[in-house]
């Protein structure tokens, strides 16, 4: 309103100041006015860039490591698109991080950063927009997270009605676990987080939610409800992260995670995490983060973790438990170590924690129909080691971290191969090792080329069993085809048959 006024003042020809005996002329007094417009405008810009995001280039550091950064990209294949692009953080002592993340790094016993984490964080400092695919395991909480700190600490702004950092995750689960990263910096910066999610009361969320937030970790329905309800807004918002970004789209949030953002301001930072890089992920980004930094970490089709050595069994269904038993044993005999077994349903994963309990082992289950409160006590036996065996449908394939999984069973194959890979993704983090074991049927036969192009791309050794189950399905596939196959109607020319009776007759002698 206020410019309005201005301009109009500067497109009078002439007007009295009777206020201002000072200004001679109407010249002296444009001067004045678009002198006070340039003021404003600058005091604008400077606020607007103190809100969106830290000043650019602030926390850069020299690269002092011995290897030159594109053979730091070549040999951990990473691929970028995108323009000033930062040299990546290669050592924590040499990087860019004010002292305070540097010290809190070394507690922790982080000296060297992840791929991810190492071109990740340049990129989220620099205030860019940023899709990071990176497979699980590979440290991605860490790579949003820490910026999101910086931007907090350096950029002024008070506690108030709504989060200045949102990070929407796909699962409770995974939701929970972040927050847990997130109180380990809360407690020494002054920093406060909060998780909501479904499944818990919604009221004492709401409560908390009123005495304000610095970041908000939430999954996608209950953040929208809290939206639609008042209860909090994202106004202040302006560093947004999506994690698992493909793994929600599947789960059908689409709808909920556009919505969220568009209630995001103009001026804001988002930071996109996945492990594919499907079309659906593709517009997400294009409608949403404009120009943006895409750093890709090995392939963006899905793979395995080379780190896990997979085995894979032909049975009928009567033979599973038997060689469950058998793998067990043989488990145990090796070093007890952490075991996730998959089941595909809730009813079987009752009845084969039970069945594992009755042959001596200490197995627990998960399933969506046990409660908040018994799946956190469930998950918090696992992880800390007073019961070794879990027994899960796929609500814990994705954004289950517990460290020391050793092993992962597939009592049940999921419905696609890329599930297959998320289970099996719970172990052989962060550089160890891992064993996975995969139960087939011959009604399965139909996974069975996806899982030899996985094994050929692990560079792993291909069973006879499984070779000769793939090479039976595509002779049944055939056979079906060929019998489904209708047979071509004949062309009867009824004109052109020379034995027509109606050839015998001349049309003329009709008329």
């Amino acid at each position: 309103m206020a410019h309005n006024l201005a301009r109009n003042f500067l497109r009078q020809n002439h007007f009295s100041i009777l206020w201002c005996p000072s200004v001679k002329n109407f010249t002296t007094f444009k001067h004045i006015i678009q002198s006070a417009i340039s003021c404003d405008h600058a005091v604008t810009k400077w606020t607007s860039n103190q809100n969106r995001i830290y000043i650019s280039n602030r926390f850069y550091a020299t690269n002092t490591a011995q290897k030159t950064d594109e053979e730091y990209i070549i040999e951990n294949k990473i691929t970028i698109h995108g323009e000033d692009i930062p040299s990546p953080f290669r050592d924590i002592d040499t990087c860019g991080f004010p002292e305070y993340i540097k010290t809190l790094l070394k507690e922790k016993g982080i000296t060297n950063p992840t791929v991810i984490q190492s071109q990740g964080w340049p990129i989220a400092l620099a205030g860019k927009n940023f899709v990071g695919i990176a497979q699980t395991g590979t440290g991605k909480t860490l790579a949003y997270l820490l910026p999101a700190v910086v931007h907090l600490k350096e950029t002024e702004g008070r506690r108030g009605r709504g989060p200045r950092v949102l990070i929407i995750a796909p699962t409770r689960e995974l939701a929970r676990q972040i927050e847990e990263v997130a109180k380990e910096f809360q407690r020494s910066l002054g920093i406060r987080s909060l998780c909501i999610y479904g499944g818990v009361s919604r009221s004492r969320q709401a409560e908390e939610l009123k005495y304000g937030v610095d970041i908000l970790i939430a999954t996608p329905g209950r953040l929208n409800d809290f939206i639609d309800s008042k209860v909090t807004n994202l106004s202040r918002c302006n560093y947004v992260v999506l994690d698992e970004a493909d793994r929600m789209l599947d789960m059908g949030f689409e709808p909920q995670i556009r919505k969220a953002l568009e209630g995001v301001p103009y001026e804001r930072q988002i930071l996109m995490f996945s492990a594919t890089w499907p079309k659906e992920v593709k517009y997400l980004a294009k409608d949403y983060l404009g120009k943006f930094v895409q750093v890709n970490v090995g392939s963006t089709d899905l793979t395995a973790n080379h780190n896990i050595k997979q085995n894979f069994y032909v049975l009928e269904q009567e033979q599973k438990m038997d060689k469950l038993k058998e793998i067990m044993h043989d488990i145990s005999g090796q070093g007890f170590g952490k075991i996730l077994v998959f089941t595909n349903t809730k009813r079987f994963v009752d009845n084969l924690t039970l069945s594992l309990r009755r042959n001596k082992w200490p197995a627990v289950g998960i399933h969506g129909d046990k409660s908040q409160v018994q799946r956190d006590v469930i998950i918090n036996k696992f992880r800390s080691g007073t019961t070794n065996i879990l027994v899960a449908t796929d609500v814990a394939a994705r954004g289950l971290d517990v460290d020391g999984i050793t092993h992962v069973i597939n009592y049940d194959f999921p419905n696609t191969s890329e599930d297959y890979i998320h289970r099996i993704g719970r172990t052989g983090r962060s550089q160890n090792k891992g064993v996975s074991y995969t139960f087939l049927t011959t009604e399965e036969g139909r996974h069975a080329h996806n899982i030899i192009a996985v094994l050929k791309e692990a560079k792993q050794e291909i069973p006879e069993e499984l070779e000769f189950l793939a090479r039976d399905f595509s002779n049944m596939k055939d056979m079906n085809t060929h019998m489904k196959q209708k047979p071509k109607p004949r062309n009867y020319n009824f004109r052109n048959n020379r034995n027509n009776r109606w050839n015998k007759y001349d049309r003329n002698n009709y008329y």
